[in-house]
C-alpha cells in the first residue's frame, strides 16, 4: 500500500473520505464536510440523516456519486468522542476505510482530517489511521488464480491530507507493518512451501536489516544435546533447524539481550498421536509463535530500534513415521532432565525446552518471552479473544500485559504454581510431557518453568487462539493475524528500549 501525506488537495476532484465528530453531528459540519455538503446542495446531511449516523468511531456512510464533486464515492467517518479519540482509534478509522474499499475498484483514497480533535497530536492520529489501513488491506492471494474481478484488491493508494509531520510518525509504523506481513505470510503458507529448511531461507534477507542470522543444523543439536527438540522431528524426512536472529541497536555496550522465543512447528500431524482429519489442514500455522517472533525482529530491525533483542525459533515438523517416537519414549532435554512422551502430539513444549536451555547458556538473559501455539486448552479457556500470559514475576506480567492492551494484542494472566507440578510427574522420568484433562495449559506452562534458571524474569505466551481468525476483524482479514508482532515490540520499546 503506498501511503502519502500531502498538505492540501482539491477535495471536490478525488475519491475521499471526510472525518466527522458526534459534536459536529449535534452543533454542524465542519471543515471538508461542511463544504462538501454545500456543494452538494445538502446531500451530504440528508444522507446521514438516514443512516442515523452519530459519529461513533469508525462508523462508516458512503454516497456513491455525490453531487457537487468529481469524486465516484464519498465516505464519511465517525471519530467518536475526541477525549477518546487515541491511536487505537484512528488505526480502527483506517482500517474500516481500507475493508470498505479494498475490492471496490477505488485505487487510491484521499482521507481529509483537516481540523479534527483527537486525544493525540494530528500527525500521530493520521500516522495511526494510515498504518489500520495498511494492516487491514493486506491479503494472501498467491495461490488464488480464478479470482473474478470484482473480487479483486484494486486499492493502492492512500493519501491523508492536513496533518503537518505524520510522515515521521508513519516512517516507525510502516516498519512495524512490514514485520506483520512478514509473519502473517509466514502463517499463511502452506507445509509444503514453508518447512524448516526453507523458514530459515525466507529469514535470510533480514541480514539486509542489520541482524545476525545464526542457524543449528540436526547434527549441531545433536552434538548440544538437544534431545527433546530431536525427538519431535525424528518422524519428519525435513531436517530440524534453529534459527537465531541478534538485532543489536546499543553497540558495544549493549549488554545482556532480551530474548524472544518461538514454537515453529511448521506441520503438526500429533505423531503418532494422531490428529483427527477433521482441520488438521490448519496445523500449517503451529509455527505462529516462530512466526510473530521472526516479524517482531523485522520491525524491531527496520525502524533501528535503540534495544539488545535476540530472537530463537525451533523448527521442526511432526509427523507419523516408523522413525518417529512413541508414546511411552523417554527423551533427555538439552539440560539432562528427563521427560517421557506421553503424548506425541504435546510436541512444542519438548522444542522449547531445548530453546529455552540454550539461549540461557548462550546468552544468560535476564528476560526472556516465549511465544507458541502451545494448547487447544488455551482457546477453550479464553476463546480468540486473549492469548494466555503466564509469567514467573509480576512486573514482567505487567509489563506484557501494558504492551498488549496499547496494540490490542490482549492478554489474560492465567495462574501457576507447585500444586500444578504434580500433574506433570512422570513414574520412571523427571517428568511428563502432559498432565490430565484438567489445566492443559497450565500444566503446559509448568513444564517448560522446570526450564527457566533460578533469577531469570520468564513469560509464555500461548496464542493457540490468536494467530488465525475465520473471520476479518478491525486490522486483519480472515486467515493470518500477525498476533505477537506489535505486542513485542511494544513491550521493548516502553521498557527496553533506550532514547536518545
Amino acid at each position: 500500500m503506498e501511503i502519502s501525506f500531502p498538505q492540501q488537495i482539491d477535495t471536490l476532484a478525488h475519491a475521499h473520505a471526510v472525518l466527522v465528530s458526534p459534536a459536529e453531528m449535534k452543533d454542524g459540519l465542519a471543515g471538508a464536510a461542511a463544504a462538501l455538503d454545500a456543494a452538494g446542495g445538502g446531500q451530504l446531511r440528508r444522507a446521514l440523516a438516514s443512516a442515523r449516523f452519530e459519529g461513533e468511531a469508525a462508523s462508516v456512510v458512503e454516497l456513491l456519486a455525490p453531487a457537487g464533486t468529481e469524486a465516484t464515492r464519498l465516505l464519511v467517518v465517525g471519530t467518536g468522542d475526541p477525549d477518546k479519540a487515541d491511536a487505537a482509534v484512528f488505526e480502527k478509522i483506517g482500517g474500516a476505510l481500507a475493508a470498505r474499499l479494498l475490492t471496490s475498484g477505488e485505487t487510491r483514497l484521499s482521507v481529509d482530517v483537516s481540523g479534527v480533535q483527537a486525544a493525540l497530536p494530528l500527525a500521530e492520529a493520521a500516522a495511526h489511521l494510515a498504518h489500520g489501513a495498511a494492516l487491514r488491506s493486506w491479503r494472501f492471494d498467491r495461490y488464488r488464480t480464478t479470482m473474478k474481478e470484482k473480487q479483486k484488491p484494486t486499492l493502492v493508494a492512500i493519501d491523508v491530507i492536513g496533518a503537518t509531520g505524520a510522515g515521521a510518525w508513519h516512517d516507525r509504523l510502516a516498519a512495524i507493518a512490514g514485520g506483520v506481513a512478514r509473519t502473517r505470510e509466514l502463517v499463511s503458507e502452506p507445509a509444503n512451501i514453508i518447512y524448516p529448511e526453507s523458514f530459515v531461507e525466507r529469514a535470510m534477507d533480514l541480514a539486509g536489516l542489520g541482524i545476525e542470522l545464526t542457524v543449528l543444523d540436526e547434527d549441531e543439536m545433536r552434538t548440544l544435546g538437544m534431545g527433546a527438540l530431536l525427538g519431535v522431528s525424528q518422524g519428519s524426512v525435513r531436517p530440524a533447524r534453529v534459527l537465531a536472529m541478534r538485532w543489536n541497536g546499543l553497540g558495544a555496550d549493549a549488554g545482556k539481550p532480551v530474548l524472544l522465543v518461538g514454537k515453529g512447528v511448521t506441520f503438526d500431524t500429533g505423531g503418532i498421536s494422531l490428529k483427527p482429519a477433521g482441520g488438521m489442514e490448519d496445523m500449517k500455522w503451529d509455527m505462529g509463535g516462530a512466526g510473530a517472533v521472526t516479524g517482531a525482529m523485522h520491525a524491531l530491525a527496520a525502524r533501528k530500534a535503540r534495544a539488545h533483542v535476540v530472537g530463537v525459533v525451533g523448527l521442526v515438523e511432526n509427523m507419523p513415521d516408523g522413525n518417529a517416537q512413541r508414546p511411552g519414549d523417554v527423551v533427555t532435554s538439552m539440560d539432562g532432565q528427563t521427560i517421557e512422551v506421553i503424548n506425541t502430539d504435546a510436541e512444542g513444549r519438548l522444542v522449547l525446552c531445548d530453546l529455552l536451555c540454550w539461549v540461557q547458556k548462550t546468552w544468560s538473559p535476564e528476560v526472556i518471552v516465549d511465544l507458541a501455539t502451545l494448547t487447544g486448552a488455551i482457546i477453550v479457556s479464553l476463546g480468540e479473544e486473549y492469548a494466555g500470559l503466564f509469567a514467573n514475576e509480576d512486573g514482567l506480567a505487567a509489563q506484557l500485559e501494558a504492551a498488549g492492551r496499547s496494540v490490542d494484542d490482549k492478554l489474560w494472566r492465567m495462574p501457576m504454581g507447585p500444586s500444578y507440578d504434580k500433574l506433570i510427574d512422570s513414574p520412571i522420568a523427571d517428568m511428563k510431557n502432559v498432565g490430565g484433562r484438567h489445566a492443559g495449559s497450565v500444566t503446559a506452562a509448568q513444564f517448560l518453568a522446570r526450564f527457566i534458571k533460578p533469577g531469570v524474569k520468564w513469560a509464555h505466551l500461548d496464542i493457540a487462539g490468536t494467530v488465525w481468525a475465520d473471520k476479518a476483524g478491525t486490522l486483519h482479514d480472515k486467515g493470518a493475524t500477525g498476533f505477537g508482532v506489535r505486542l513485542l515490540d511494544r513491550f521493548i520499546a516502553d521498557n527496553f528500549e533506550t532514547r536518545g
